[in-house]
């Protein structure tokens, strides 16, 4: 029975692949063209767009394939994003429609599986709501170094609780709100929210690092200590570049590259006095 399905679902795909090849592809301009067109309301320059890109879904579908959900279904699903990238698709960005639709397409098709693994399948705005309040839970759990409550999360977003209350419900995979029902295999819903990527260890070792790090660059003459400072990101999150710091110090890039090769020079000099920091 499994293989007659198989078969025909093969047969089908076969028969579609077959009929979109034949269906020739658009130039830049001809999509620009089809564009407006379809801002005055004309179906056909629509249907023509749609139907001149479903090869573009068919490539994306290929890269969400799994063993027990049809490609066919995968498809359909692309196509949904096809035809809302068709209607929503403005020819004065300048920009090719395949580009654009391909958001679309793979926005589709991500939610496609994400209401897949629900009982419920939620309503598109409720599924924003929802990716809303989960990243609203992760930036406030490592603000907080705890789960946030969901008072805390509705300031957050602006929202009044009950409607959070709703959204959360209507999730199969979150069982309680934010009570602990004492049952492991029932995750409440900030716990699901949770980002576990923060860690207390790590981050503690990180900063006693870079103050002995800053510490030891007292070795260094002000010019040197300033440069390593700003190319080692001991100072900021993003290093610096050459051309950057010589415009803070007035210098060429060629002299701070010179500087920042001497001062390395120096700390080589006292490594035995931080040997224990590259162990970590």
């Amino acid at each position: 029975m499994k293989q007659n399905i198989n078969d025909t679902n093969n047969s089908l795909l076969r028969t579609y692949f077959k009929q979109i090849r034949a269906i020739p592809l658009l130039s830049f301009e001809e999509e620009l063209e089809l564009s407006m067109r379809i801002h005055e309301g004309d179906e056909k320059a629509r249907t023509k767009l749609i139907e001149a890109n479903l090869r573009l879904v068919v490539k994306i579908a290929h890269f969400y394939a799994t063993a027990d959900t049809a490609l066919m279904d995968i498809i359909q699903e692309g196509n949904l994003g096809l035809i809302h990238a068709a209607e929503k698709y403005d020819h004065s960005k300048n920009v090719r429609f395949s580009t654009y639709a391909n958001w679309w397409i793979k926005q589709a098709i991500r939610r496609y599986f994400t209401n897949k693994r629900r009982a419920i399948r939620l309503p598109d705005r409720k599924e924003e709501l929802l990716t809303k309040i989960k990243a609203a839970a992760q930036i406030l759990s490592q603000k907080f170094m705890r789960q946030p409550t969901l008072d805390e999360i509705a300031m957050k977003l602006a929202l009044p609780r009950e409607q959070i209350e709703i959204v959360l419900s209507m999730t199969n995979e979150l069982v309680s709100l934010d009570s602990d029902s004492g049952n492991a295999d029932n995750a409440t819903a900030l716990e699901m929210c949770e980002d576990y990527t923060y860690n207390p260890e790590r981050e503690f070792v990180r900063k006693t690092v870079k103050q002995d790090a800053l510490h030891i660059l007292d070795n260094l003459k002000e010019n040197e200590r300033l440069i390593i400072i700003h190319r080692f990101r001991l100072a900021s999150k993003a290093p610096h570049t050459l051309k950057g710091i010589s415009d803070k110090l007035g210098v060429s890039p060629e002299t701070v590259r010179q500087i920042e090769i001497r001062a390395l020079h120096n700390l080589r000099s006292h490594a035995e006095e931080f040997a224990w920091l590259r162990a970590i």
